[in-house]
């Protein structure tokens, strides 16, 4: 089982940055394929970025240029630095994880692909 603990949420103003931090348990099969979603309010859960163990990355269109993730696999961590916030950024954020999946060419905003959640971590970002 895999297990996800995240950090860093919180409440900033537009144009401000924010590091979200998770870390996973559970062997690293299972956490080969990591990532960041979003739940804002009356949307859908939507991919934000995500990235494998090697280091391939997906970063979404709306938060190209803003928002890096990257890995520390040592810690079995995975860290979403987000700068230049916008209003339009405020959401529930979750972690996941799950092995590669079998004919994947790289990693992809596709919730699908995740097998774990962590509990969600709120983002709240204001005019």
């Amino acid at each position: 089982q895999v297990q996800l603990v995240e950090s860093g949420g919180g409440s900033v103003q537009a144009g401000g940055s924010l590091r979200l931090s998770c870390v996973a348990s559970g062997d690293f099969y299972r956490t080969n394929y990591m990532g960041w979603f979003r739940r804002a309010p009356g949307k859908e859960r939507e991919g934000v970025a995500t990235i494998y163990r090697i280091g391939s990355t997906y970063i979404a269109d709306s938060a190209k240029g803003r928002f890096t993730i990257s890995r520390d696999n040592s810690n079995n961590m995975v860290v979403l630095q987000m700068n230049n916030l916008k209003p339009e950024d405020t959401a529930i954020y979750y972690c996941a994880a799950g092995p590669i999946p079998r004919g994947s060419v790289g990693p992809t905003g596709n919730e699908a692909d995740f097998l774990y959640w962590g509990q969600g971590t709120q983002v709240t970002v204001s005019s």
